[in-house]
């Protein structure tokens, strides 16, 4: 799932429930069709040679305010009609609106929303990135996510900052020498994390399996030059400073870097990472650095202006901790409407998450489908560390199981399904009415 969307994040916002006619502007079936051609171009001069796989197949571009769709091909159940040389329909509501791999209509397609960037580098890159995803899980590369809650902590954001830095650099060194020593100097503050906490590497290497390989793909089938995939990885390491959290967003950047800087040094290295480990672990075994020391960082961390960047993170972890505050007293200490998860469908922003230790995480917005019906979220949602359960804050009034909504959300209940007290007073829950069907309540 890439954040690489117009505006940000991943499209939020109260979903129309009403008949939506799928007829398209000329113009954007013209631009849909120059968007397919060009990503069927890329991935055919790559004919697999990347992954040993195509990266050719089914594309669906989705307006989200509408959930128009315009498909590279037919489904597979009729649901899509041909249209000026493409195809043409409405994504159900129960479907995810993301930059990300999706099953629907008998297809799998790799989704993406309308509109594409107009810079086209930025374009193909989002388009190869989405079609790694399509295929990945074919590869032997299941999407995983890792829980980095450590990158919301000082000592976390200081020391993958410094990482991301010491990357760019070893991306333009001029000489050999120059780049070893700023490999070897990222793999230390890696390393230094690593040995603060000491769950980071698998988490870390989770998500960089995942979202780290997929932004590789997309900087090397997206960009047909050296100098280009360059440019581009060492974009991705800038654009995500700015990201309000690295929890969910850290490896769009280290992983264009790591996978190039493998390239150079561990040729083959795509065929050894679907049997373990993360593109840092390999890239420190092609150097013969030694991942278990624990050199002194102080001095390194001072060629990347460390001391700047140390106070600037000891003013953000002070405003973020009265956010914490105010999340927890809201959604762990305050009355909640409870949300089992068994059957989720998410969507959310991966740039701006909020851990809150051992509770979970907060969502600042989320589109979440279930067994229960749907929820939208834009003023914050808990999600439980073992992805169990969602919390909104319950309003002061309270529910009446009626009128299910509160400060920054909106829940549509599935038939079947009513809103019941919890079990803490001034909390509620969700439940089946069993052998009972019903209307949607309002909401």
């Amino acid at each position: 799932m890439s954040p690489r969307i117009a505006l940000s994040g991943l499209a939020f916002g109260v979903f129309a429930g009403a008949v939506v006619a799928t007829t398209m502007p000329p113009a954007m079936l013209a631009s849909a069709r120059a968007w397919f051609a060009e990503a069927n171009q890329q991935c055919r001069v790559d004919h697999g040679q990347l992954w040993g796989k195509s990266l050719c197949g089914p594309v669906l571009l989705v307006v989200p305010a509408t959930r128009q769709v315009i498909a590279s091909q037919a489904d597979a159940q009729g649901e899509l009609h041909a249209e000026d040389g493409v195809h043409v329909g409405r994504l159900p509501a129960q479907e995810n609106l993301a930059n990300t791999a999706l099953d629907w209509a008998g297809v799998r397609w790799s989704e993406m929303l309308w509109p594409l960037p107009d810079d086209a580098s930025r374009r193909r890159t989002l388009m190869a990135h989405e079609s790694f995803h399509r295929i990945q899980q074919s590869l032997g590369l299941p999407a995983a996510m890792g829980d980095n809650a450590h990158l919301d902590t000082l000592d976390g954001r200081y020391t993958m900052q410094l990482e991301w830095r010491a990357l760019d650099a070893a991306l333009s060194a001029r000489s050999d020498a120059d780049r070893r020593t700023c490999v070897a100097d990222a793999l230390a503050f890696r390393a230094a994390r690593y040995r603060h906490f000491p769950a980071a590497q698998a988490a870390e290497a989770a998500l960089e399996r995942n979202e780290g390989l997929a932004e590789y793909t997309g900087v090397m089938v997206g960009n047909d030059t050296p100098a280009a995939r360059q440019a581009m990885a060492q974009e991705d390491l800038a654009g995500h400073v700015g990201d309000a959290s690295f929890v969910r967003s850290f490896a769009y950047a280290t992983g264009p870097a790591y996978g190039l800087l493998l390239d150079r040094y561990r040729p083959g290295w795509r065929r050894e990472i679907v049997h373990g480990g993360s593109p840092a672990s390999l890239l420190a075994s092609a150097l013969q650095i030694d991942m278990t020391a624990a050199p002194d960082i102080r001095q390194r961390a001072a060629r990347y202006d460390g001391a700047a960047l140390l106070a600037s993170e000891h003013e953000r972890a002070a405003a973020q901790a009265k956010r914490v505050a105010a999340y927890t007293a809201q959604l762990v200490a305050g009355p909640v409407l409870q949300l089992p998860l068994k059957h989720m469908k998410l969507q959310f922003d991966p740039r701006n998450l909020l851990p809150l230790g051992d509770a979970g995480t907060v969502y600042p917005t989320m589109h979440v489908s279930d067994d229960w019906g749907r929820i939208d979220v834009d003023g914050g949602v808990l999600l439980a560390s073992d992805w169990s359960r969602l919390s909104v804050a319950v309003p002061p009034g309270g529910l009446d199981g009626h009128a299910l909504h509160g400060k920054g959300w909106i829940l549509k209940l599935a038939p079947g399904w009513q809103a019941v007290p919890g079990v803490r007073r001034g909390d509620w829950t969700v439940r089946r009415i069993a052998d009972q069907p019903q209307a949607d309540q309002p909401g």
